[in-house]
Parts: structure tokens; C-alpha cells; sequence
């Protein structure tokens, strides 16, 4: 037997003839299922009982965005004259201006006042059944694909958060999460936790606190986590960790039940002075960590392809380092991807080139997809593209995120507009939030299809083509008797070692040559010779391959 549709009946009370709110709620009570009716502005109160009456009401709405003394009064006679029907079992629901909510509340007649603070997405979880005022962590989804479905359409929202100190930032997360303006903290700590949380010896105190929050114990983790028990109950996620990455894996599962894992394949060692590891020793436990993390079935991140855009890459080797982590992630056994898409990486990028980028990243990753790989999409502002100028910076990242919403992410990873300032307090955090959901509404409510644009098409189709030429040339690499080189950490190693996977600023580095030259032309990151003219893909390998084969005769 079908269930039977609800009904919400829902009007502007008494003399009110402000309806604007009171539509978009029905609309989003039809987004979430509802039958909707709509009995208009100032409407009596005798009018809104015969509806509820007469359209067996399961939920009576009303707004008043007058007068507070004067609603409160008009408030009060309603809540009398609808008492029957709410012993019958009816819900009831406010809004109006904050004073007025004030006062609503205090009625204890209404389930739900909204004082117009309150997001469209929380607006939306209410309507799905969710009691906003009496919400405890049963009411949010403590695991991420079950949190993106329970949101969507909104994409979950992200923000890095660590302070100087524990009490700081035990303190930041219980605003943050009372403050309901996001769905997953990422802790940010400092990098003795990253490489050393197991090795006291190897800790400097000259360092406590560089980089992030100086978890030095178990307790301190769960110190973090039972601060973010309140609110909407945010996910937590953390570094991955530089050294001893399952012991650190294992900690994060048991101590604030890690919304997902974000390692990266190349990076974290030392190669960017991160961490102790050789890189093809590192790619070997990154690849023992996806696995660690895929057999337990929780989501992993590889936090790869924007390390190479921000060190000035061909957009044709970032495109191939998302590739090769997804590939990578599905052959150790993750079941359910997020692909993380850092715009503005580097921030010479135009937007419809960085937007390309990511179609060219989307398409080739593609085929990758199946019954037992998922993947789900993560955006975010890129980190160096922030201006200094507070009101600048707000600006950016506004626009970032708009863009971004033209791939309809599962996940907006707010960067704060602090970011080339300082580290982001609970209220910088907060305000970023704020700004990048008021964006995503914007987005959702009829964006233009910026991914239909004829020379964003164009260059992803590029980008595609170039990085197939990229990735048959790592596999060259391979020796005989390697199943799958684009697997293989001695492959991978030599990819970067010869040049093929390269950037700029990678100059002088114990592994990567820095020998490519890039330069911004037309919006897009390209490779160039010595004179500076753009250098195809194919150019750029067969000079790599060509220097190789000399090489491989001497042997």
C-alpha cells in the first residue's frame, strides 16, 4: 500500500503581507515530498484552522514579519485557537524576524521557529523529519555516503580547523559545531602529530603547534571529537599522517571515527620535506593505507592531483595525477572515492581553463566506475589564490565556489578567505560558511551551465587526449614481468625521476627533476621549450624518452 502523501498548509498571519519566505519553504516542502498549500498573505487566523481542517493538515506553517508586540499578541490567539488540532496531532511551525522567533519560542506551542538564520538545507532536513530544536546525533548521519545522500542536493560542507593550542581549538570546534554552519571538521594538526604522534623522541617542543593543533595522546583526540557532540554533529577527518600510517589509522577509527582517509601517492616525504620516507618507500605505504582503509569500508581521498598545481605542473600532469589516484585507490580495494578538484591550483588558471581541468579529470576517470568503485566529487578553493585584502579574499571565495558548483560536487571544501592571513578562528570559520552556503543556494537555484561552454569542451577534450599519451608513457617505464606499472611504486618512482611527472618548482629536489618549463597562455598551465612557446604533450614526452634511450643502450 502506498503511504499517503503529507500535506503542509502554510499562509502569512493577520495583517502580514510579506510571503516570500512562506514560498520558499513550500517550495522546499515539494522538493522534500510534501503536498503543499498555499493560503497567501494576511490571512486570519479563523482561515488558516478551516484549511488545516479541510486539507487534513499533517503540518500548519505561518509566518508574521511585523511588529514583534504585536505578532506576539496574534501568536498567542493562534496557538488558543489551533489547540485542538494540535492535541489531534497536528505539527505546528513559526518564522519571523529574530525578536519575534524570540518570543514564539517561549509559547512552547511550535516544533519549529525559524528566525530566518537557518540555511535552506536545514530547512530542508526538518521538512524530511528532522526536529531542528531537539536534533541529538541520531538525527545526523555519522558516515560520509550516508551523510552526502541524506543532504543532497546540498553538497556537505568542509572547513580545515586547528589552533596553537588544545583548549583553543577544543573550545573553536564546540563553536563551530553549536554554530550548525558545516558538516565535516577537518582537524588541522601541527606536524609532530602528522609524523611523530608515536615517537616522543623524535618530537622538537620547538615546533608544538606549527601547523596545527598539538595532539600529543589518544584522550586529546577524543578531547576533539566529544567537543563536536553538539549542534549538527559534524563528521572529523584528519591527516593521514606521515610515518607509522596504519598504527595512526587505526587511533583516528577508534578515537573520533574518521569521516575518511586523504593520503596522497607522490607526496608527504622527502620529496616536500614532510615526512622520512623515500618516495618510492612512501608509495608503498600510501598503498598499504588505501587498502587498510578500503577493506574496512571507509572512504578514502587522495589528496594528490593539486600538489602538483600548486608547484606550477602542466595541467596535462595533474590530470594524469588524478588518474593514477583513482586508479590506484580502486586497486587497493576503496569501494567509495572522493576525488578531490582544488581550483585555482595554480592561480594563474582562468576559469573556464580551471574548469576544463576538472571535466578533463571527471571524463577520464570515468571508466573507472563500477559496482564496487564509486566516486564522489570534493571541490575547494585553491590554497595559494587568496588575496591578503579581507574584502578581496571574501569576494574570491564566493566566486570560487560558484564555479565550483558546476560540477555539483558531493563535497564544498571551504577554504577560509583567512587563509593568506592566518589560520582560521571558529568565527573566520563560521563566516566562510556562511558565505560559501549562501553561494551554493545561489548555485542550486538555476545556475547557467558554464561546463557547456564550446572552449571548455574543447580544452578537456585536450586535456583527456594529452593525458592517455602521458600515462601510456609511464607504463613504458615498467620493466618485464610488472602486471600493472601504473600500480607498481618502482614505475611511479621512475615516472617522476625522468621527468614525466614534473613541475617547476620541484628544482633541485632529491627526486623530481624540475626540469619543464611552464607558463600561463590563454588561462591554461602549459609546458613550453627554451624559447617559450607552448610545447605539445607528445613533444614533451619524446624529448624525455628520446634522452632515456641513450640511457638504456649505455646499460
Amino acid at each position: 500500500m502506498t503511504a499517503k502523501q503529507k500535506t503542509v498548509v502554510a499562509a502569512a498571519l493577520g495583517e502580514c503581507v510579506h510571503v516570500a519566505g512562506v514560498m520558499n519553504f513550500l517550495r522546499l516542502a515539494e522538493e522534500a515530498g510534501w503536498r503543499t498549500v498555499f493560503l497567501g498573505p494576511a490571512t486570519p487566523i479563523e482561515r488558516v484552522i478551516e484549511a488545516a481542517r479541510h486539507e487534513q493538515a499533517d503540518l500548519v506553517g505561518v509566518s508574521y514579519r511585523l511588529t514583534p508586540e504585536t505578532g506576539a499578541h496574534l501568536l498567542g490567539r493562534f496557538a488558543e485557537a489551533a489547540d485542538e488540532l494540535h492535541v489531534a496531532g497536528v505539527r505546528f511551525a513559526f518564522a519571523g524576524t529574530p525578536p519575534l522567533a524570540e518570543k514564539a519560542v517561549t509559547l512552547g506551542f511550535f516544533e519549529q521557529v525559524f528566525d530566518g538564520s537557518e540555511s535552506a538545507d536545514q530547512v530542508l532536513a526538518y521538512l524530511r523529519g528532522q526536529r531542528l530544536a531537539m536534533a541529538t546525533e541520531a538525527d545526523f548521519p555519522q558516515h560520509t555516503i550516508e551523510r552526502i545522500r541524506w543532504k543532497s542536493p546540498y553538497p556537505l560542507i568542509r572547513h580545515h580547523f586547528g589552533l596553537l593550542t588544545m583548549q583553543a581549538t577544543i573550545d573553536g570546534i564546540t563553536q563551530i559545531a553549536a554554530a550548525r554552519c558545516l558538516d565535516v571538521i577537518s582537524l588541522g594538526i601541527d606536524q609532530d602529530a602528522q609524523e611523530n604522534f608515536f615517537r616522543p623522541d623524535r618530537q622538537d617542543p620547538v615546533r608544538r603547534g606549527a601547523g596545527g593543533v598539538p595532539v600529543r595522546s589518544a584522550d586529546d583526540y577524543r578531547a576533539l571529537y566529544a567537543a563536536s557532540r553538539r549542534g549538527n554533529y559534524p563528521l572529523l577527518r584528519t591527516y593521514s599522517g606521515t610515518d607509522d600510517f596504519v598504527r595512526l589509522a587505526e587511533l583516528y577509527v577508534e578515537t573520533i571515527n574518521i569521516a575518511w582517509c586523504a593520503i596522497p601517492l607522490f607526496w608527504f616525504n622527502q620529496m616536500d620535506g614532510r615526512g622520512p620516507w623515500d618516495l618510492e618507500g612512501s608509495i608503498r605505504e600510501h598503498q598499504t593505507v588505501m587498502r587498510w582503509y578500503g577493506e574496512r569500508n571507509i572512504p578514502v581521498e587522495l589528496n594528490e592531483p593539486h600538489h602538483w598545481g600548486m608547484r606550477d605542473a602542466p595541467d596535462t600532469v595533474f590530470v594524469a595525477s588524478a588518474y593514477l589516484s583513482a586508479y590506484n585507490a580502486r586497486a587497493f580495494g576503496v569501494r567509495d572515492y572522493i576525488a578531490q578538484l582544488m581550483f585555482n591550483s595554480p592561480p594563474g588558471l582562468s576559469d573556464a581553463m580551471d574548469l576544463a581541468k576538472m571535466l578533463a579529470v571527471l571524463e577520464i576517470t570515468k571508466p573507472l566506475i563500477g559496482p564496487d568503485f564509486r566516486i564522489w566529487k570534493q571541490t575547494r578553493t585553491g590554497l595559494l589564490s587568496y588575496p591578503v585584502d579581507p574584502v578581496a579574499a571574501r569576494a574570491h571565495l564566493a566566486a570560487s565556489i560558484y564555479l565550483q558548483m558546476a560540477l555539483r560536487p558531493h563535497i564544498v571544501h571551504v577554504v577560509g578567505h583567512t587563509e593568506a592571513h592566518h589560520a582560521a578562528t571558529a568565527e573566520d570559520v563560521i563566516e566562510a560558511c556562511s558565505m560559501a552556503r549562501r553561494t551554493i543556494e545561489n548555485a542550486l537555484r538555476g545556475q547557467p551551465d558554464l561546463t557547456a561552454d564550446p572552449a571548455v569542451q574543447a580544452r578537456a577534450a585536450q586535456l583527456v587526449e594529452e593525458t592517455h599519451y602521458l600515462l601510456d608513457a609511464i607504463a613504458q617505464l615498467a620493466p618485464a614481468g610488472v602486471t600493472d606499472p601504473l600500480i607498481d611504486p618502482a614505475t611511479l618512482t621512475k615516472a617522476v625521476t625522468v621527468g614525466l611527472l614534473d613541475a617547476p618548482q620541484l628544482r633541485n629536489n632529491p627526486f623530481a627533476p624540475g626540469r619543464v618549463v611552464t607558463r600561463f597562455i590563454n588561462g591554461m598551465c602549459v609546458a613550453v621549450d627554451e624559447r617559450g612557446r607552448p610545447l605539445e604533450e607528445k613533444q614533451r614526452i619524446q624529448q624525455i624518452m628520446d634522452h632515456l634511450s641513450p640511457m638504456k643502450t649505455a646499460r
